[in-house]
């Protein structure tokens, strides 16, 4: 028997040689943050699936996973992250004119403009398609008057992806239209909502006689329910386990934090010429791997570092979240085939399911490696010096945090029990619950009071 000797070539070597050729020629810590943003967008790395013509090269998604890698690798400041990039932009790309693509889709690959998603309400979170926001019509503008809540990065966004009511006579489904609001209008009013983290990744947005012009309206007038669908579909794609990319930059997209006039490379680590004064507020670099996998490095690393990891239960709960997150990645990569066939199933729904199990188990035997340290937390920065102070691993704070908020993912992007409503329904075919809601008019339908 002889053996084989096998190569293996690596099918995206052009592509990184052009990438890297093209960083070599482009990438310069020393300018701004909105300088390198706009070299980056628009020549089409920062979105790189998106069609040619719309700032994007036309690229399938393993490539554009090759293309974050390289970047980060390259010691680059990755694209601005984001829910631009993430849900506005892709929806955008589907759903808008030309006008509004040529517009937005400049803005979001630039970073000049950063985004949040106006959705949920306080009696329309599971039932969204419930919502009581309305936009009533004023010439070519729309009055608009309502409150939505859990509004991620709300405070820091220069516009809003908002679906309000504009027509109550027909049922709720087909009365919803998708606006694209200026948040920095004195309608909006927008309150953080803090967490038992000691955070306040999200807010509640009090809309009082907020406008929206025409050119505004995404995807046509009461069919906003489509696009929303659209922008949900990408939301648990993006949020899924196995989705999204750590490439992303550490710098915040869009007017708000001013990290636009920024050195580019004090969100890298790339060093400074002699003399230079350090801007204020810079972050780490990108590189590594998706946040799961990071989580799953970190809580392996704490457990080599202390000792657990000879704990049996804690070596099997580790291999556990490994293979979940393997099973993940797979999963992500079969919602990307099938996408690009042009077709649509579960995965992104079973993604969003296993990012659950995945955020309560990194939680579990976190807390199990930590022990009694896994109690302690700090809520405001003088107590994160308390416990510096103290010896305590600064990898445990993160350890507590995420513990802390694994509540939320089984709620947010659409509770878990929604996922397995869709999935029974459009994927098992089992019947859905009896219900006049698609049949009679908006404003017929009980509500609470």
């Amino acid at each position: 028997m002889t053996v084989t000797e096998f190569t293996t070539t690596d099918p995206y070597a052009e592509l990184r040689g052009t990438l890297r050729s093209w960083l070599e020629q482009n990438w310069d810590p020393e300018i701004t943050v909105g300088e390198w943003w706009e070299r980056l967008g628009l020549a089409g790395w920062v979105a790189p699936t998106w069609p040619t013509e719309w700032f994007g090269l036309g690229m399938s998604r393993d490539e554009a996973n090759v293309v974050g890698d390289e970047i980060a690798a390259f010691g680059a400041l990755g694209a601005p992250g984001g829910l631009g990039l993430l849900l506005a932009g892709p929806t955008i790309v589907e759903y808008g004119n030309d006008e509004q693509r040529n517009l937005y889709l400049r803005q979001i690959v630039t970073g000049t403009q950063g985004w949040c998603q106006l959705f949920s309400e306080p009696q329309a979170g599971s039932d969204l398609a419930g919502l009581q926001t309305r936009a009533i019509k004023d010439g070519d503008e729309w009055i608009v008057n309502g409150q939505k809540v859990w509004t991620s990065a709300g405070h820091v966004a220069d516009l809003g992806m908002l679906i309000a009511r504009t027509n109550v006579e027909v049922p709720k489904h087909q009365g919803i239209t998708y606006f694209a609001m200026n948040m920095h209008q004195d309608g909006a009013d927008v309150r953080p909502l803090k967490e038992m983290t000691g955070r306040a990744l999200f807010n509640e947005v009090f809309l009082t006689d907020a406008r929206v012009h025409d050119d505004t309206m995404i995807g046509g007038l009461n069919n906003g329910w489509a696009v929303a669908n659209a922008t949900l579909g990408h939301e648990r794609a993006g949020l899924g386990a196995g989705g999204g990319h750590a490439a992303a930059s550490a710098a915040v997209p869009g007017t708000v934090m001013g990290h636009l006039e920024f050195r580019a490379g004090d969100f890298t680590g790339a060093p400074r010429p002699a003399g230079k004064k350090k801007s204020s507020g810079g972050g780490g670099g990108g590189g590594g791997g998706g946040m799961f996998g990071a989580a799953e490095k970190m809580l392996v690393s704490l457990a080599q570092g202390n000792g657990t990891v000879t704990d049996p239960s804690i070596r099997q709960d580790l291999m556990r979240l490994h293979t979940m997150n393997e099973i993940a990645r797979m999963t992500n990569l079969r919602a990307k085939a099938a996408k690009a066939a042009g077709k649509q199933g579960p995965p992104p729904n079973l993604a969003k399911l296993s990012m659950s199990k995945i955020v309560r188990l990194s939680r579990d035997v976190g807390l199990q490696i930590l022990g009694a340290t896994g109690m302690l937390h700090a809520y405001e920065s003088e107590d994160r010096t308390a416990l510096n102070e103290a010896g305590v691993n600064p990898f445990s704070a993160m350890v507590t945090e995420m513990a802390l908020f694994a509540q939320a993912p089984p709620i947010y992007g659409g509770t878990d029990e929604i996922q397995k409503n869709i999935i029974g329904e459009r994927v098992l075919g089992l019947p859905k619950e009896p219900s006049n809601d698609r049949t009679t008019a908006f404003k017929d339908l009980l509500k609470n009071a």
